[in-house]
Order: structure tokens, then C-alpha cells, then sequence
């Protein structure tokens, strides 16, 4: 019953939806083309580069192996040995390239289906060229501010996923890997580099419609009525489309300014939004994690970056 209940209720959302794109061309079509244009302008750049990076460490094994001489520090945290260049990868990388990179290892057997989970929160960050470039220098217009977010987004991620870890218990059985060689590498790495970021780019011109479709018909007045009283009423709307599309939400709170603005964007940027979080989940749901287990860990680590950076402003 409650499956067929939110079938209907998803499928009255996207009728409305659709029918507000018709009804509405002229506003809806040029939400999209931003959307699209803030990807190409704020994301593409940052993401592509290390996604084929990422991905040609990965299948050619570079990735499995170089983790090997830290395998006594990923033990003492009860994790797999892949783990470490993992989270290095996910660190260069951003969303969605470490989640990407989790299912692969889970796909390919080098990572346990019980381990995936653990490695799954502790791999799940966005990119220092992001954070810094687009969210600190070209939003909010300070370079260190961004240096402060990436560092604060770091620490909370890591730290909370450490602790998760160590909570948890360890796989019982080994896990055997099964990566075949490639006949074309390069090919296969820039073609599905290219995939998972123009997939990327379809996830944040969507919801970047979506955010903008909830705002013009009210739909966040509950969240902005909530978080108002919190942060005042320009940033709580800004925050509320941030939780639908992150990177809508960080350029909405660098134009309304103030100081709290560099703390809210930190914690969009860890917390990811509806839209991020889907594209993880993508990778991740096959691999064994569950979606609201994921998405309390991310509150959490984002609540905690918001936490760092309000102690360091």
C-alpha cells in the first residue's frame, strides 16, 4: 500500500510538473539552459578532468594496488585495502566520482557488499577545484573562504566516517577481484568519463528546473517558514533551494550575503542536496547501501562542517 501510495503521489508531482513546463515554456525552457550553463560553468570543468584520471587509475588496477603499503592503517579503521586510494580519488574527484568508483570496486569484487556502506560515506566529497574555485572564488568572492569550506568539508566527512567505522564490524570473507583487461583503455575511460558527467549535467539542469518549479509555486514555504526563524527570510530561501540542488542553493546564499553565508554553503556542499544525493545513490543502491542511511550520514557530516566553519569565522 504505501508503494502504490507514493507511486500515485510521484506520478500527480510529475504530471503537475510537465504540465507547468507547457503551460509555462517561456520560463521553464530558460531554467533549463541556466541550469545547464551553471554546470558547464561551475562543474565541467572541476569534474572531467579527474573523472578520467580517476577512472584510468581504476581499470588498470593502479587505484587497487597503491593501497596496499597503508593496508595496516585501513585495517586498525576496519576497512578494505582499496580504501585509501579511494578516498583520495573521491578528494580529487568531487561528486559523483567516488561513489562511481565504490560501485565499480563492488562490481568488480575488490570491495566486500558489507564493507560498502562504511567506504561508501567515507568516499562521498566534492572536489577541491569546486569548493575553491567556483563556490569560493566565483560565489562568494573569496578565494579563502573556499580553501576554509574544503577544509571543514574534509575533516566532517572523514570524521564521522571514521567513527562509523569503527563502530561497525568487519567482512567476514575475502573478496576475490575480477577486473578484465581492456583492448582500448583510453577509449573506455574518456567515453564513460564523459557519460558520468554529462549525466551529471542532465541531474543539476533538472533539478535546477525542479528548484525553480517549487519556488514559483510555493512548495517551500514550509522549509523557508522553519529555517527563517534560524537565519533570517532571504537566506532561508536560498538554503531551501540549496537542499533541492546544491549548486543553485551556494550561488543564491554568496548573492544574499552575510556572514553565515560561508557556513550554509559548507553545508550544501557536504549535505549535497536532492540532486547529488540521487547521483550517488545511482552507484551506490546497487551496492548494497541503503538510500536513508546515506542521506542521515550526510546530515550529519554536513551539520558538522557548518558546525567547524561558524567556530572558525
Amino acid at each position: 500500500m504505501k508503494r502504490k501510495l507514493g507511486f500515485i503521489a510521484l506520478s500527480i508531482a510529475l504530471l503537475a510538473f510537465g504540465a507547468a513546463i507547457v503551460i509555462h515554456p517561456e520560463r521553464y525552457v530558460a531554467c533549463c539552459l541556466q541550469g545547464f550553463a551553471m554546470w558547464a560553468e561551475c562543474v565541467l570543468p572541476s569534474l572531467f578532468p579527474f573523472m578520467v584520471i580517476t577512472l584510468i587509475f581504476v581499470k588498470t588496477g593502479i587505484a587497487q594496488k597503491a593501497s596496499l603499503p597503508l593496508k595496516r592503517v585501513t585495517d586498525k579503521f576496519k576497512l578494505p585495502s582499496a580504501t585509501a586510494s579511494l578516498y583520495l580519488l573521491s578528494i580529487c574527484s568531487g561528486y559523483p566520482a567516488g561513489s562511481r568508483v565504490v560501485g565499480e570496486f563492488c562490481d568488480n569484487g575488490i570491495i566486500a557488499r558489507e564493507d560498502c556502506p562504511k567506504v561508501a560515506y567515507l568516499c562521498s566529497t566534492s572536489g577541491p577545484l569546486f569548493i575553491v574555485g567556483s563556490v569560493g572564488f566565483k560565489m562568494l568572492g573569496d578565494r579563502m573562504a573556499g580553501f576554509k569550506i574544503l577544509l571543514c568539508h574534509i575533516l566532517a566527512v572523514t570524521a564521522v566516517s571514521l567513527v562509523i567505522s569503527l563502530l561497525s564490524k568487519r567482512a567476514k570473507y575475502s573478496v576475490t577481484p575480477r577486473i578484465s583487461p581492456s583492448n582500448n583503455l583510453l577509449y573506455d575511460c574518456f567515453y564513460s568519463a564523459v557519460i558520468s558527467v554529462a549525466v551529471c549535467g542532465g541531474f543539476i539542469a533538472f533539478f535546477f528546473v525542479v528548484a525553480n518549479f517549487c519556488s514559483d509555486f510555493n512548495l517551500l514555504l514550509p522549509f523557508e517558514f522553519l529555517l527563517k526563524w534560524i537565519f533570517g527570510e532571504n537566506v532561508s530561501s536560498a538554503l531551501s533551494l540549496g537542499l533541492i540542488e546544491a549548486t543553485t542553493g551556494c550561488r543564491a546564499l554568496a548573492s544574499s550575503g552575510g556572514k553565515i553565508a560561508t557556513a550554509l554553503c559548507g553545508f550544501l556542499v557536504t549535505f549535497g542536496g536532492v540532486s547529488i544525493l540521487l547521483q550517488q545513490l545511482c552507484y551506490l543502491t546497487k551496492a548494497g547501501v541503503k538510500p536513508l542511511k546515506f542521506i542521515a550520514v550526510k546530515f550529519i557530516q554536513a551539520v558538522i562542517c557548518f558546525g567547524l566553519l561558524l567556530l572558525t569565522a
